[in-house]
C-alpha cells in the first residue's frame, strides 16, 4: 500500500509517501511544498493545490492521511491551517483518493505508543521506523512521515474492527 502523509499548512505543507509491504515501511518521497510569505491566502491556496495536483499524478498513492486540525490559542493560525486542509481533502477526493484523518494524539500513539510524546521522540521514531539516515527537515515533514505511518499502523486494525461491528 503506497500511503501519502500530509502536515497541513499554508506557509509549509509537509508531505511524505510511503510504502508499506507486510510489516516493513519505506519512505519513497519527502519534503515540503511552500508559498511566499505575505501572499493573500487565497494566492496560497491555490499555489498549494497546484503543487499537489502534479504530485498525486506523479505518484499515485492508494491512501491519504492528513493531520486534524487540533485546537490552537492563535485562531488566525487555526482558520489558515483549516484552509489548507480544506485543500487537501479536496484534492484528494476529486483525485478519487480516500482520505483519512487523524488527530496529533493518535500519530503520538501510532508512531511512539505514546500520545503525549515529545517531537523530538516522533521524529527519532519516524527515522528509525523508516530506516532514514537523519530526522528529514523541516518539521513539518517529518510530521507527514509520522501521519503516513499512523494510518500504516492504523488502517489494518480499523478496518479488522469494522467487520465485528
Amino acid at each position: 500500500m503506497i500511503i501519502l502523509g500530509i502536515d497541513p499548512g499554508t506557509a509549509i505543507m509537509g508531505y511524505g509517501l510511503i510504502e508499506q509491504k507486510g510489516n516493513h515501511l519505506s519512505a519513497l518521497a519527502y519534503s515540503c511544498w511552500r508559498t511566499p510569505a505575505h501572499t493573500p491566502l487565497a494566492e496560497r491556496l491555490l499555489m498549494l493545490y497546484e503543487q499537489i495536483v502534479p504530485f498525486l499524478r506523479e505518484h499515485p498513492p492508494d491512501h491519504m492521511a492528513v493531520e486534524e486540525l487540533f485546537f490552537n490559542k492563535n485562531t488566525t493560525t487555526a482558520l489558515a491551517v483549516g484552509h489548507a486542509r480544506g485543500v487537501v481533502l479536496l484534492t484528494g477526493a476529486q483525485q478519487g483518493i480516500p482520505v483519512y484523518e487523524y488527530t496529533p494524539l493518535q500519530i503520538k500513539q501510532a508512531v511512539v505508543g505514546y500520545g503525549r510524546a515529545e517531537k523530538k521522540q516522533v521524529q527519532q521514531m519516524v527515522k528509525g521506523l523508516l530506516r532514514l539516515d537523519e530526522i528529514p527537515k523541516p518539521d513539518d515533514t517529518a510530521d507527514a512521515l509520522a501521519v503516513a505511518i499512523c494510518h500504516a499502523h492504523s488502517y489494518a486494525l480499523n478496518r479488522r474492527m469494522e467487520e465485528f461491528r
